[in-house]
């Protein structure tokens, strides 16, 4: 069992296996996601993390490989955001980022439109844990010893 990822230490992959204890946490987190308020001012969780610590370089790179639409949508999300926080207002409730509840099968399904709005989903994900995978791949070929052949 992984706890932490590239992204932190995380329960959530012990917690979606066992179907009981999703089903008690599940509502608790929504509860939580909306009263932590990023969701009424149009943003979405990834959009929640910080660029600026000295470990997150592989946020950095990972930024650098969202499509111009993503990175578009990202910058729009944060335009907004200070917006209403200037104004001291939210958006109206059917602009909201809504929870996500549909799984994603595709890696790179990034943006989840339906009638209802745009879902909470974790778009910068996939690419924070390719970037990870690089640099373990990357730490493996330096330290490989190579020997010479007589």
């Amino acid at each position: 069992m992984t706890i932490a990822g590239p992204l932190g230490p995380s329960l959530a992959p012990a917690i979606r296996r066992n179907r009981s204890l999703l089903q008690w946490i599940k509502p608790i987190a929504n509860w939580y996601a909306n009263v932590s308020g990023y969701r009424k001012v149009g943003l979405k969780y990834d959009d929640l993390l910080v660029e600026e610590r000295p470990d997150v370089q592989r946020l950095e790179q990972a930024l650098e490989r969202l499509t111009p639409r993503e990175a578009y949508d990202r910058a729009f999300r944060f335009k907004r955001a200070s917006h209403c926080s200037v104004l001291h207002n939210i958006l109206p409730k059917e602009e909201w980022t809504k929870p996500s509840e549909v799984r994603i099968s595709h890696a790179y399904n990034t943006l989840q439109s339906n009638a209802e709005g745009v879902q909470d989903v974790r778009y910068l994900k996939p690419h924070v844990e390719e970037v990870e995978r690089e640099e373990l791949e990357r730490r493996k070929w330096d330290s490989m010893a190579v020997e010479r052949r007589r």
